[in-house]
């Protein structure tokens, strides 16, 4: 764990498994080889914290093949502009994984250059030992860090490339977890990002309803919870029927034309995941992702452009889907970020 870049990102050699030290004002511990601050910045962090430890460990509910491809063509769409420019850039860029969870997402996304850079895999959940499982034998350069996104031990500018696919919106702050981790891109370096998008009226009343009925529940018995509306989701998907909405309806943000019936009560009235690949298990994984974590905001793409903006950082593509925003943005190599 003391290669130099290493000791050049924690200022100092790290001490040996087991020790105590201290980086950047945060009280740190070498634990089975991970780099970890265990301080919370709160008790709702502290529960998505344990959400997703439970939801990473269920590993057969999202490492089948079937899921690896729905989830990878997805990823390599959206981040393919970042792919391209670390394939290309000389050196061994470093890069921040800012929220890795098990490192499932990184074995899909670096498949194909991890020979090519150097990977620190951050995460508030005891994850990151699965991630350091599924990754150390993938990635040669690597380490592990549990600790808070909010207030990594790292320096401003530290890094070539920050990515936080889908994690920021599970922080106290969306706002505050962007320009937490914007500031650790060096001029120059990329900036990537997916947040949830906001949705429809009832959609939203409906999942801010069923999260505030099982976040304070044991993982295991709001997962057993959840499976009642997983199995509605694969009821509407396999009537596999289309209607027409004759014009739109703007009270509910529900555009006119042709849409599944599944998809229509998906979008528009609770999420209710469904793909007729997938396994039960394998769609309440996806299920409890979304309603179980106290932390679960959504954003426009107008507050998304803005904070990276505040951020200083320029944005190169933005991409609105109705999930999620894709934000791709560059710390420029000096000056502002406007003009």
């Amino acid at each position: 764990m003391n290669a130099p870049w290493i000791e050049d990102l924690f200022g100092g050699a790290l001490p040996q498994d087991g020790a105590a030290f201290e980086r950047a004002g945060r009280s740190l511990v070498v634990s089975r080889g991970v780099v970890r601050d265990l301080a919370v910045s709160d008790l709702d962090q502290a529960q998505t914290r344990d959400t997703f430890a439970f939801k990473w460990s269920k590993r057969e509910t999202y490492q089948s093949a079937g899921m690896r491809a729905v989830i990878a063509p997805w990823l390599r769409a959206r981040y393919g502009a970042l792919l391209s420019e670390l394939e290309a850039q000389a050196g061994k860029p470093l890069v921040l994984d800012a929220g890795c969870g098990s490192g499932n997402a990184a074995s899909m996304l670096f498949e194909d250059c991890a020979h090519a850079i150097r990977y620190v895999g951050a995460d508030i959940s005891s994850a990151v030992d699965l991630a350091r499982e599924t990754l150390a034998p993938m990635i040669a350069d690597h380490v592990f860090v549990q600790g808070d996104l909010m207030s990594l031990p790292f320096r401003d500018g530290s890094f070539d490339v920050v990515l936080s696919e889908g994690v920021l919106h599970h922080t106290p702050s969306t706002q505050r977890a962007i320009s937490a981790t914007a500031r650790l891109v060096r001029p120059g370096g990329l900036y990537a990002i997916y947040v949830y998008n906001k949705k429809g009226p009832v959609r939203e009343f409906t999942d801010d309803f069923i999260r505030q009925k099982i976040a304070d529940l044991p993982p295991q018995q709001a997962w057993e919870m959840l499976m009642p509306l997983t199995k509605l989701g694969k009821a509407l998907g396999d009537l596999n029927v289309e209607i027409d909405v004759p014009e739109d309806v703007a009270l509910l943000g529900i555009p006119k034309g042709r849409i599944d019936v599944q998809r229509l009560f998906y979008w528009y009235v609770c999420k209710l995941f469904h793909r007729s690949e997938l396994s039960l298990d394998e769609m309440n994984h996806i299920n409890f992702d979304w309603f179980m974590p106290k932390y679960c905001h959504r954003q426009t793409p107008e507050e998304v452009r803005a904070w990276c903006e505040a951020a200083g950082l320029k944005i190169l593509s933005l991409n609105a889907e109705e999930a999620g925003i894709t934000a791709i943005a560059r710390r420029p190599a000096s000056g502002r970020a406007h003009g």
